[in-house]
């Protein structure tokens, strides 16, 4: 599998377009595993894994085979940025997941242990109302402290529990 980092993006604008490659975004709560689950789900180490959160700042695309792409966007919730750049997020995010007509699928990343927090239902309300299609993933599945969830699917990057799951949905 080729994949290659076509680049990081400052607003959607900035983004490159393509009639026939699906593109499947991940999304979630600053360190909730995305970037861990991204490099699981692909099989490398290509969004940028860090301990510090709220690090993915801009709108990272890669193109796997030239089949799809991923995005990785920045996550939501606590991040040492100011109250207006957190707006400026948000205001990206709405602007990305009503207009990004390459979307196919979002994925929408929720802590196992902590389960959907106020700020995920404000995104999976934001989602629904406006019909975009989306999939909830509990990650750090194997945590002391997991949840058991009868929605979603549940996964484990440090253990590949479910990654075949979104794997299969990448079509």
């Amino acid at each position: 599998m080729a994949i290659k980092f076509m680049g990081s993006f400052a607003t959607v604008a900035d983004l490159p377009h393509h009639g026939t490659i699906r593109e499947y975004a991940f999304i979630g709560r600053s360190n909730v595993g995305k970037s861990s689950l991204i490099n699981s789900v692909v099989g490398q180490k290509i969004a940028k894994v860090s301990n510090t959160p709220g690090r993915t700042q801009s709108l990272n695309l890669f193109n796997m085979d030239d089949r799809i792409w991923i995005m990785d966007l920045p996550g939501y919730g606590y991040a040492r940025v100011s109250k207006d750049e957190q707006l400026r997020w948000l205001n990206r995010l709405e602007e990305y997941l009503i207009n990004r007509v390459e979307l196919s699928m979002l994925f929408i990343l929720a802590d196992a242990r902590h389960g959907i927090t106020e700020l995920d239902k404000i995104i999976l309300d934001f989602v629904s109302e406006e019909r975009v299609p989306h999939t909830v993933v509990y990650t750090k599945c194997d945590k002391k402290g997991a949840g058991k969830f009868d929605d979603g699917v549940i996964t484990s990057a440090e253990k590949g529990t479910g990654i075949d799951k979104i794997r299969v949905m990448l079509v």
